[in-house]
């Protein structure tokens, strides 16, 4: 696993990012991308999801705002993902808030291969049947560990789980990882989430498994948001620095920086 080999190898190919996103973090998420070195293009027409896709070195599905006809544009986008063999994350953006946000979740994940699965912990706990507390689309508590609702995750959907938090977990249901890079602001900001999930797609089109993009992922937002934090007078510089960051990462000391276990 290299972050580093992974970065450097995005920023040479400069892949397509393919991503269905709400319309509070289109902006962050599409800047987030450019600035690590990825390309990013925001396509949720139903006419045009499956032949853009198909450009695409990942799809990036984000249900943070969502009405019908975005879902079934995102199923169709996954279904030829899918078929062209385009890695899939899913951000659930606040399952567990709505009968909606929690049945679309569920039925992406019950009807498309998807690679990786992004979420928080109240959001996996949803999914998984655990109990928690939603309030919005944040996470207020969940019923079990991160560590545990990751495993629980990865091995009732058959995907990567990757649960951001204070310290993040990754699990494919028989490894698990823990991510201890990153830093308070980046829960000061909207949409800091939605952008690891966007990362997390740049990552898959570079990294060799799918369990090492997540973790790679996580790494790199980890030690951006550190480097925002710096000089950060408060959220509004923070979320500027944090573009800065991205683009600053070095791929030659990023791996020294990694802190994971």
């Amino acid at each position: 696993m290299s972050a580093g080999t992974s970065l450097r190898q995005m920023r040479e190919q400069k892949p397509l990012i393919h991503q269905i996103t709400n319309y509070v973090v289109m902006n962050e998420t599409a800047n987030a991308t450019l600035a690590l070195g990825a390309l990013p293009v925001m396509a949720h027409a139903i006419e045009e999801v499956e032949e853009m896709v198909g450009s695409a070195s990942a799809l990036v599905l984000n249900i943070g705002t969502l009405s019908a006809h975005w879902i079934e544009a995102m199923i169709v986008a996954g279904l030829a993902a899918n078929n062209y063999g385009v890695p899939v994350v899913l951000d659930p953006v606040g399952a567990g808030a709505t009968r909606l946000r929690t049945e679309t979740a569920k039925r992406i994940l019950g009807e498309i291969d998807v690679a990786v699965l992004r979420a928080n912990p109240g959001e996996v706990a949803a999914l998984v049947g655990a109990t928690t507390e939603m309030r919005g689309v944040e996470s207020i508590g969940a019923g079990a560990n991160s560590p545990d609702l990751a495993h629980r995750a990865a091995q009732k959907f058959a995907v990567v789980a990757s649960v951001t938090g204070p310290v993040d977990h990754v699990s494919d249901g028989e490894r698990g990882a823990e991510i201890f890079n990153g830093h308070p602001m980046l829960a000061t900001i909207t949409g800091t989430g939605c952008i690891a999930s966007a990362i997390t797609g740049c990552f898959l089109a570079a990294s060799r498994t799918y369990f090492d993009a997540a973790v790679e992922a996580l790494i790199a937002l980890g030690v951006a948001g550190e480097d925002a934090a710096r000089d950060a007078k408060g959220p509004g510089s923070f979320h500027v620095n944090l573009y800065d960051a991205l683009a600053a990462l070095d791929p030659d000391t990023i791996d020294a920086r990694a802190r994971f276990a």
